[in-house]
């Protein structure tokens, strides 16, 4: 064999082995999930949809998957973890307002009662969300929400709420972006509020998150440019909102989705109703004992009709407590 055959046979055994899907050297396939239909329908369709030469191949530009957060990649209960920011944030600014401890809805977050802040309604809960999240830049709400989840810790697993993320799930990203996936989170959640943890917590940088916003405008603050956060809605990313947002933001229609609640059903029909192979999947609340269990009785991640539509639909249920061997990272 002459030198110059040699050199590129070893290039390419080279090139081979560093692009080589997951799984095809030896390394199991989303090792915290147990085996069985679920884990083997998200293999599959992943296989099929990379293998050139297949039916339902799709070209890498094209192979875009979207995520919901809150319940799908981190716990939502027994409230969402920016809810629990929130209330965190009016009791440290309790001293700058001694009227709060007559008026509601911060009068019942004040005296730790949940039930009273809830009679509030939704009116209540946007009007503890603007006090708390606006009045600041982008850069000062940034810090904040760091600062937060650095030192915040949950009322049950006592561990802080960037340490509350699900292992499989991660796994599946990272699966999903090994086999040329460009992987979004799509959520009801705050965009703001999301994007300064979401790289370190899943690997999906800031350009990458879709989520709720509140009106931001440019301004000079001591002749220094910066954008205002400021007291108003701008943009719902929930229902129907997400498939309006993916379409304006991403362009495409993903062919993977993955919710966990009836906030993602639009998405889940949208997105799964497109041209060729798609697949849609649902995590279901099913482990008390290592996280916890509901769906259509909840105030938080109420799942319903999207559960009693997924069979006809084709979305994968993924049972939480049979399918998956952990919930949870180990603790650090």
């Amino acid at each position: 064999m002459c030198r110059f055959t040699l050199k590129w046979l070893i290039i390419s055994i080279a090139f081979a082995l560093v692009t080589a899907p997951l799984g095809a050297l030896g390394q199991e396939i989303l090792p915290s999930w147990n085996d069985g239909a679920t884990k083997a329908s998200i293999v599959a369709f992943v296989k099929n949809v990379t293998t050139e030469g297949s039916s339902a191949f799709v070209p890498a530009e094209d192979r875009i998957a979207v995520f919901d957060n809150d319940g799908t990649l981190w716990t939502e209960h027994p409230i969402y973890f920016q809810l629990a920011f929130a209330l965190d944030r009016v009791k440290a600014m309790a001293p700058q307002h001694p009227e709060w401890k007559e008026n509601e809805p911060f009068k019942s977050i004040l005296a730790g009662d949940i039930e009273g802040l809830a009679a509030t309604g939704e009116k209540g809960v946007v009007e503890v969300i603007m006090e708390t999240h606006a009045g600041m830049t982008t850069e000062e709400f940034n810090s904040i929400t760091r600062d937060w989840f650095a030192s915040a810790e949950h009322p049950r697993f006592k561990r802080h709420y960037n340490e509350l993320t699900y292992l499989p799930m991660r796994e599946l990203l990272d699966y999903l972006r090994a086999n040329g996936f460009k992987t979004y989170i799509v959520s009801g959640g705050g965009v703001e509020f999301m994007r300064p943890m979401t790289e370190s917590m899943y690997g999906i940088p800031p350009e990458q998150v879709i989520g709720s916003r509140i009106v931001t405008k440019y301004m000079l603050k001591d002749d220094k440019p910066v954008l205002m956060r400021e007291p108003k809605v701008d943009f719902i990313d929930d229902k129907t909102g997400k498939p309006v947002a993916i379409n304006s933001i991403i362009g495409r229609r993903p062919i993977f989705v993955a919710g966990n609640s009836d906030g993602d059903y639009e998405m889940l029909r949208w997105s799964t109703a497109g041209d060729g192979l798609r697949l849609g999947v649902i995590v279901h609340h099913t482990d008390a004992v290592r996280e916890y269990a509901y769906d259509r009785d909840t105030h938080f991640g109420k799942l319903d009709k999207a559960m009693t539509e997924a069979p006809e639909r084709g979305w994968v249920l993924i049972d939480m407590k049979t399918d998956w061997k952990a919930i949870y990272p180990p603790a650090k």
